[in-house]
């Protein structure tokens, strides 16, 4: 079975939030929009651990992250 084509990109601004608020934030814009490339900013320090985190719990790809820019794949399937 092929996979689903990712859709357009999606931007979650979760900038001036706390930990957990940018993975919850990220996690809600996934279940209302499903597959798709997402940019999440997150400037928490704490976002540099708990995205990755999250990402590998759900099955996502991490593409890029640095300085606050966090690139996720979610494939449907």
């Amino acid at each position: 079975m092929a996979a689903e084509p990712i859709k357009s990109r999606a931007t979650v601004d979760a900038r001036g939030l706390r930990c957990p608020l940018p993975a919850l934030r990220l996690a809600r814009a996934v279940r209302e929009d499903g597959a798709g490339c997402y940019t999440l900013l997150a400037d928490d320090p704490a976002a540099r651990a708990d995205i990755p985190a999250l990402c590998s719990e759900r099955g996502w790809a991490l593409l890029e992250s640095g300085d606050g820019v966090f690139t996720i794949e979610v494939r449907g399937g």
